[in-house]
């Protein structure tokens, strides 16, 4: 039966959180905070956060400074994922990806179809690795951080998820 499997060992993931948003500051980047929160509540460690205006330039040198940390495992931003002029997050991390992560996609709209119904096409979230590391691209609203971690991203950050998990395969994403 999938889920998790408490007989296992939990490992825990180093993750970085960005935001993406030309408005957001600390005090009140709700979904940085959710985001945050979530990942240490899991059991995980918090491996940096940082708030970037929505530039290609901005959003994809903070993620390639995190991909080039061999201490950070993922990275999850919030924002930028519409359709509007600004929205760039896609645009800027995608090129970075070795693999993309075709099924996040799928999965995340369908979790996200539950919530919001047919606006959930107006998202272009992604998901893919680049040079070991997991990338996430969810977007800015908090109920789709929610959706995105809480019936996406947990469950296949947690190691003792079965029958697999995106934590088993980390010591092979590198081989050639």
């Amino acid at each position: 039966m999938p889920g998790i499997d408490n007989t296992l060992t939990f490992k825990p993931v180093r993750i970085s959180v960005l935001t993406v948003s030309d408005t957001r500051t600390e005090a009140d980047d709700t979904s940085g905070d959710i985001l945050a929160e979530r990942i240490q509540t899991a059991g995980h460690q918090l491996a940096g956060r940082k708030i970037v205006r929505d530039t290609v330039l901005e959003v994809r040198e903070t993620v390639q400074t995190w991909i080039n940390d061999p201490e950070i495992d993922a990275v999850i931003s919030t924002g930028g994922t519409g359709l509007t002029g600004r929205d760039v997050t896609p645009e800027a991390i995608e090129p970075l990806f070795e693999k993309k992560i075709e099924g996040f996609s799928v999965i995340f709209h369908q979790v996200s179809f539950q919530s919001v119904g047919l606006s959930t096409l107006q998202s272009r979230a992604t998901a893919g690795v680049a040079q070991g590391t997991f990338i996430f691209a969810l977007p800015g609203s908090n109920g789709a951080v929610r959706d995105g971690w809480d019936k996406v991203i947990a469950m296949q950050l947690d190691s003792r998820h079965k029958p697999c998990n995106l934590v088993e395969l980390m010591p092979r994403l590198r081989e050639k």
